[in-house]
């Protein structure tokens, strides 16, 4: 037997144990069938992709979730019985609506909160530096994208000093997003004394070869006391103030009271996975002081039983009742969002998405005219924000409540990310973000089906090429 045919039929091998392992893990049929096709008519190129992108299981964190659950099941126990909870049935504010939130989230819906709706990298910024110098026990600080540059210096000069005074750090970054972040900025953290560790699968040969899974979280927790949350990472980019730097539009949420505990619910997992570790923590649930906004914090990833983060937007869409707006960078919908959002056009509901106008993966843009004319005749508006990228990933239902946190309208989101959303149901919060975008609108361009259709033919075969790739981008 040559060597060629040895390796072919060692790789078509390789490529039918791939399309077994689809058969058995497959969450959507779209894209196992994607790569089906993909592993036994190309398998020279699908295969090495399937092993890179192919894995839609987390199952290493459920194992660490089941290990571990005794002691998170008492830190939730715990929060529940301490917090001013409204997650129960019969409360005057307990639609059914948000009981399945609450069941989604396995966390309760908190009163006696303030959030601070903080807009673009400046304001956050601000924001978290503070927070991190009047931090008097611990920081827990989890990130997607970790820099080395100006503002990732002043995160670690604070945290060095702050070590200093005795407040203990807990430092966990992605190995992903921050594949470049310098190895010896992390040695300076962990010789001052900071508890460091990535994301990354337990096995680093098998980590190597696997790119799904990202940790997608953006939080910071001070004492138990105060959080943050939303989409801005921790790098000079998101401040859009760098020579030839498009301007960047994006939002953050900072949060006192009880739902803190809800984001330090959120990391205590995640560090529990990463380092095997359960830190003492506070724990006592203390109201915001002349403040009584109800919150919800939504941790989503594919170590969920369900698909959390999917019925979170289809609730929020289906018991939409005369407004739902959405920004995203990223729009490539399933087929069941973009089914539930021409649903709520046609009963009347004022369907509104927000993505860039110069997104920072042409693929994007491509796959968002894909869905443009299916949007417009049922009367969804797609409007692009013209100023810079648009990054913030927010979620404004009637006015009724809104969302700020990290998830994006497209399959990684979905069901690949670890991500996580802070849920306000409180009328000043729900008007300020309704303020906040309608003057984003005012910088936006209403996307029509002509444009699509204006387009060359090469122009639209790309899009609907990219719209098949949809259930795996």
């Amino acid at each position: 037997m040559s060597l060629l045919a040895l390796t072919l039929g060692s790789l078509y091998l390789v490529a039918l144990a791939c399309v077994f392992r689809v058969l058995l893990t497959y969450r959507t049929a779209q894209g196992a069938l994607a790569w089906i096709v993909g592993l036994i008519g190309f398998p020279y190129l699908a295969v090495p992709l399937f092993i890179l992108f192919g894995r839609n299981r987390f199952s290493g964190y459920v194992k660490a979730r089941r290990l571990g659950d005794a002691s998170l099941n008492f830190l939730l126990n715990q929060f529940e019985r301490q917090t001013l909870a409204i997650s129960n049935p019969g409360h005057a504010h307990f639609s059914d609506e948000l009981q399945v939130l609450c069941k989604l989230a396995r966390q309760p819906f908190t009163h006696g909160n303030h959030c601070r709706l903080l807009k673009d990298g400046e304001a956050t910024f601000d924001a978290l530096f503070e927070a991190m110098e009047d931090a008097r026990d611990y920081i827990l600080l989890e990130f997607y994208i970790i820099r080395s540059d100006k503002v990732g210096q002043r995160i670690k000069h604070i945290l060095t000093r702050k070590l200093a005074e005795g407040v203990r750090v807990y430092f966990l970054y992605d190995d992903i997003g921050s594949v470049w972040l310098s190895r010896h900025y992390l040695r300076e953290l962990r010789d001052a004394g900071a508890q460091v560790s990535s994301f990354g699968e337990g096995n680093s040969r098998r980590r190597r070869f696997q790119i799904n899974f990202r940790n997608h979280r953006k939080l910071l927790v001070c004492d138990g006391h105060t959080g943050f949350v939303g989409g801005i990472n921790l790098g000079d980019e998101y401040l859009g103030t760098a020579a030839g730097q498009e301007p960047w539009r994006d939002t953050h949420c900072q949060i006192t009271g009880p739902a803190v505990l809800g984001l330090q619910l959120t990391f205590i997992e995640d560090w529990n996975w990463a380092a095997s570790q359960l830190p003492v923590l506070n724990w006592q649930a203390q109201a915001a002081p002349q403040h009584d906004q109800e919150v919800l914090i939504l941790p989503t990833g594919p170590a969920d039983t369900y698909e959390t983060c999917t019925l979170f937007f289809l609730n929020c869409i289906n018991n939409a009742r005369f407004r739902v707006w959405i920004t995203s960078p990223y729009f490539v919908p399933d087929f069941q969002v973009i089914n539930a959002m021409q649903l709520a056009a046609l009963r009347g509901v004022d369907v509104k998405i927000f993505i860039p106008e110069k997104p920072d993966h042409q693929i994007f843009r491509l796959a968002a005219y894909s869905y443009l004319v299916q949007a417009s005749k049922a009367g969804i508006g797609i409007y692009r924000y013209q100023p810079g990228f648009m990054h913030q990933k927010v979620l404004l239902v009637d006015d009724r409540y809104a969302a700020v946190g990290t998830a994006n309208l497209d399959n990684r989101s979905m069901r690949l990310n670890f991500e996580v959303t802070a849920l306000v149901a409180a009328p000043e919060f729900v008007a300020e973000v309704s303020q906040m975008l309608e003057e984003d609108l005012r910088h936006c361009h209403k996307m029509t089906a002509e444009e699509y259709r204006e387009r060359g033919l090469p122009f639209r075969l790309a899009c609907r090429a990219v719209r098949l790739a949809a259930p795996i981008l």
